[in-house]
Parts: structure tokens; sequence; C-alpha cells
């Protein structure tokens, strides 16, 4: 099908430019293409992709209330389940975890950007299949008091290659049904965990074109999702160019392999990010440690040119917390870290470390015990009921009870 040659192009035009202009979603945001342009690329049959629309409007919402959004990075469906039962109001799914448990390749890699460039968009689907069964059980039962949709925020990693290998990336999550994505200043090729040492960094200009590219992806697909800028800057040693003269003051000197050494750590997160803050919706400062001094200044010197530029936080797992901090200063940490503009924050790897300790810890148990070791857990699983969760009936958790409904509706008519 095409639009007939009277198909009103430039009213469309208009009224994205106005959209862009008026509204609060889009005040402070900065593109580097016009509405034309978007609309040229948008191809004749809009197309609805009603997950990802409604989680990015809720994150926005969640995100500008008093509580920072906490989310747990999810590697399978009934974790994010469960997530939700629990009271969580957003997920994470973290590459990392990925590469480790739930790629395409079937492999268990470290946080390299080995994988499939698709794992991610594909366990994003398989997340959210798992909560529209739950929905769709709760609903048939006259249950409606958890709201299954909660807003999925994803890792799109250092964007597998250029700004077109981003592009596709952010199509095909969108088409997932994401809220929000990150992508961080790494060279792809070189990629690592955020926590590991001799990170490589593209240039700026390299970094900030995936960004733009993210930006004009959810445009062209007429979702307003949130897309979040991290910079591994802090912990980063080397950069892949000299070509961005922001980067040059960094640097001190060229290696044999053809990089550049440089001159890692907060004053270069913080240029990066003020680079990159008209562009985005979220700033993230990666940090190589849990340090509010270096959280907090990172946070003003954003916000001494950017007011009110929401932040993202790792709470990551890769930190012994007890090692950096006391109780009391890790139970004020999410809201300190939140009166200075951290309103998301992710515990990145906490089903990875979830699903191993847990089963470790079951399997030990019934070595030395038996099943007596089983019989109590299942106390613990039917003690746990009156908190909400619903597993312990494992048959109705993924749905027979649904089907059997199917079932007898259709045989019922015969």
């Amino acid at each position: 099908m095409r639009f007939p040659e009277t198909f009103p192009m430039p009213s469309l035009v208009e009224k994205i430019s106005e959209e862009w202009a008026c509204s609060d979603r889009w005040k402070g945001i900065k593109r580097a293409y016009t509405a034309a342009d978007v609309v040229r690329l948008s191809g004749s049959l809009s197309i609805e992709y009603t997950l990802a629309r409604h989680g990015a409007t809720l994150l926005w919402e969640l995100l500008h209330d008093k509580e920072p959004v906490i989310a747990l990075g999810a590697v399978t469906g009934m974790q994010a389940v469960q997530m939700v039962k629990a009271g969580l109001k957003a997920i994470y799914c973290s590459g990392w975890q990925i590469a480790a448990d739930a790629n395409l390749a079937q492999e268990t890699y470290p946080d390299f950007s080995l994988y499939p460039s698709n794992s991610m968009p594909l366990l994003v689907k398989r997340i959210n299949a798992s909560l529209r069964r739950a929905d769709a059980i709760d609903f048939a039962e006259n249950k409606k008091d958890i709201n299954y949709f909660v807003p999925i925020v994803v890792d799109g990693e250092a964007g597998f290659g250029g700004a077109l290998n981003a592009f596709e990336l952010t199509k095909w999550l969108i088409e997932a049904g994401v809220a929000a994505v990150h992508f961080e200043d790494q060279l792809p090729s070189a990629k690592k965990c955020g926590h590991m040492r001799s990170k490589v960094l593209v240039p700026t200009r390299e970094a900030l074109q995936k960004l733009i590219a993210a930006r004009l992806a959810s445009d062209i697909l007429g979702v307003s999702t949130i897309i979040i800028a991290r910079t591994d800057a802090d912990g980063a040693s080397f950069l892949s160019s000299d070509v961005d003269e922001r980067d040059r003051e960094f640097i001190k000197r060229r290696t044999e392999e053809g990089f550049f050494e440089i001159q890692g750590g907060l004053d270069l997160a913080i240029a990066r990010a003020l680079v990159f803050a008209p562009y985005v919706d979220i700033l993230w400062f990666e940090s190589s440690k849990p340090d509010l001094l270096s959280a907090q200044r990172f946070a003003e010197a954003i916000h001494r040119t950017f007011p009110g530029k929401l932040l993202a936080y790792n709470c990551s797992p890769s930190f012994y917390w007890k090692e950096y901090m006391k109780e009391e200063q890790i139970a004020s940490f999410h809201n300190r870290l939140a009166s200075w503009g951290y309103k998301l924050q992710v515990i990145s790897l906490a089903g990875f470390h979830s699903l191993s300790y847990g089963m470790f810890t079951m399997a030990k148990e019934i070595k030395e015990k038996g099943l007596v070791a089983y019989s109590l857990f299942q106390e613990k699983e039917k003690e746990a009921q009156q908190e909400g969760y619903t597993a312990l009936s494992h048959q109705h958790e993924v749905g027979a009870s649904y089907f059997e409904l199917i079932y007898n509706t259709i045989v019922d008519k015969i």
C-alpha cells in the first residue's frame, strides 16, 4: 500500500516539529536531523509498538517521581515475573548476563560483545511473553491488582559496530518492547565489562553518532524511547583514535598497537557526558567502584550546565559492598544517589547471582540432607505466599488453568 500523491506529508512534518518544540517530554533534547528526515524514512504504513510505547511513557513518569527507579537484571522471563510480583516497577536486562547465559550462540561468554547482536531483543521478547502470560492468567481470574507491563531497560552494549548497527539494534529492541536502551562509549571490537581494566574508548564523536542513531530509530518507529548515554571513561585506559579534538587533552601517548593511552577517570567521564547530554534523556556514570564522592562530583558538574538532567548508576554486583562502606551507608546509598539526580539505579547482575547462589545452596543442602532439605525449601515458599509469592503452585504459575479456560471455551461451543 502506498499513500496517494495527495497525502499531507507537510502536515505530518509540522505535527512532529510542533511536538518536539512544545512537548515537555522533549524539553532540552537536541536532534541532529529534522522532522522531514524522520517522515521520509518512516515508510508508508504506521506500525504500532504498544509495549514499547507504554513502557517508555510509564518509565518517564516514574523517573519524575520522588523515589528512584530500582531495577534488577533479569535473565529469564519467570525471573521478571517474580520481580514484578515482589513490587519492583522496572526490569533491567544486562548484556553481561546475556553473554554469560542467555545468548543465541548457546555459549558461555565474558562481557566482551562476543554473542549475536539479536540475543538481547529475543530475551526481551521472552520476558514480555512471560509478563503477558502472567497478566492474562490474573485477568481471566479477575485479579487486577498487579501491573505486569512494567518498563524494561536494556543494555545496548557498544552497539555491536557503528552508527548503523546501533540504529538497527534500537529498532529490534523497540519491536521487542523495550522502554529504554543505553549505549556505552567503548570500542565494540575491544568491549569489556565496565569494571574490567584496559577498556578502549571510541572517539567522542563516534559515541555521539550511535546515540543520535538510537534516537532516530525511535523517532522513525514513533516511540518516545528513553535513550541513555553511558560513559565508561572512569576506568578506561585507551582511545581508538585521536580524530576528535575534544579527546586530545586526555591523550598521553600512542601505543604500539595503534591505540592512544589516555588519562581516564572522572574528568574524562564528565567531559564526554557534557557532550552527550543534549542528545539523550539520561546520563549513566559507570563507576569503577561505589564512590559517593565521585558520583556527587559527576552530578554537580553535569547539573551546572544541564540543571535537572536525569542520571543513572549501576549498583553493581562487581563491588563487594561491605569492603567499601558500612551497613548504614549501604542502606542510604539509593536515596543519596537519588538526591543528586540518579533516578535510575540498577543492580545489573542480580539475576545471574540469585540463580547461581540459589541453586548452589539448594543442591548442597539436598546432597547433605536429602528430601528433607527440599521440603524445608517448600516451607519457605509457602511462607512467602503471604507476601505475594505464587510460584509454589507451579502449574498455575505457567498458565495451566488459563489454557483449560481456553479449551473449555472452545469445546463448550460445540
